[in-house]
């Protein structure tokens, strides 16, 4: 089966050390970057001399990482506060750092929840984890288009990019259910997991209607799987599960493979609207953003959120 490839992927070709080119002169956001995944995946970007933003809802914690991220790069990164579930703070977010910067290059949509308490909502009532990981992100990446158009026209190759950080949780749902979105019957019987879930399949979906809509314009997007991996993501999983499938989890530094290849790499520009799955492999789009309708429909639904919050 293609998902156990993704849970024990072979041995990496990739090597950030001598395989992603210097970035000097290219500006980039990664959400979520105080830890995890978005914690390495800056260090290696700072190590190449990219200007990088952590986008952070904790001030606290992001200083703490951009200290330790100084002790082991000697560069330093610069925080951004987001706080992915509050659509007002989001677009306040996006005009903050284009206030102070005019293109930007790589946006990695790298943070998200995974199955916190069903009670927790968005600021705006939204289920936690669509309204974080798939809303959330797709009005910061929309609120941040005319930097990303700058970046277009100040990059060498004529490209900006964004990378949309999944999970192999996309192919264990078929569809986004769409009346689960908000609180409510529907929604308490989805569940923790499977809302998790289709948050992923949205995470896809979403890439790659921005990589549709966008592409014209030198805008190219992608989608991935980062891999089985031991973060505090794991944080609300249950106790018995972590136990259970803690042995299959792989260090953080393996994490951050997938995404830095997908948005530093001249192989990626040509797969634009691509899903791609550990350690720095194109794979299959999961069935579930296949559907041609799907995407279009997703795309107004976040338009239609958006509405009161630009």
């Amino acid at each position: 089966m293609a998902i156990i490839s993704e849970v024990f992927p072979p041995k990496p070709k990739f090597k950030p050390e001598s395989d992603i080119p210097d970035l000097s002169g290219k500006v980039v956001i990664v959400t979520g970057g105080n830890t995890g995944i978005g914690k390495q995946t800056i260090q290696v970007l700072l190590s190449k001399n990219a200007k990088v933003y952590m986008a952070a809802r904790s001030k606290a914690k992001a200083e703490a990482a951009i200290a330790e991220l100084k002790t082991a790069t000697g560069k330093d990164a610069l925080f951004l506060q987001l706080d992915l579930a509050d659509l007002d703070s989001i677009t306040k977010s996006a005009n903050e750092f284009m206030s102070k910067e005019p293109a930007l290059h790589i946006l990695f949509n790298n943070g998200g929840v995974m199955i916190p308490p069903l009670e927790q909502l968005t600021a705006d009532g939204y289920d936690l984890q669509f309204g974080t990981n798939v809303l959330g992100h797709a009005h910061f990446t929309l609120c941040l288009l005319p930097a990303l158009r700058q970046g277009v026209k100040s990059s060498s190759d004529g490209k900006a990019r964004v990378v949309n950080t999944s999970s192999n949780g996309a192919d264990l749902v078929n569809k986004i259910e769409f009346d689960a979105l908000r609180d409510g019957a529907k929604r308490q019987k989805v569940g923790r997991v499977d809302l998790y879930n289709q948050s992923k399949l949205g995470n896809v979906v979403f890439s790659n209607e921005l990589a549709k809509r966008y592409a014209s314009e030198g805008i190219i997007s992608h989608s991935l799987n980062p891999g089985a991996i031991k973060t505090d993501l794991q944080r609300h999983a249950p106790s018995l599960l972590v136990r259970i499938f803690g042995w299959m989890l792989h260090p953080v530094e393996f994490g951050a493979l997938t995404q830095l290849w997908v948005g530093t790499s001249p192989e990626t520009i040509k797969t634009n609207g691509g899903y791609f799955i550990p350690w720095a492999r194109v794979g299959n789009t999961p069935k579930g953003a296949l559907n041609s309708e799907v995407g279009p429909k997703l795309w107004n639904w976040i338009e239609e959120q958006r509405k009161g919050h630009l």
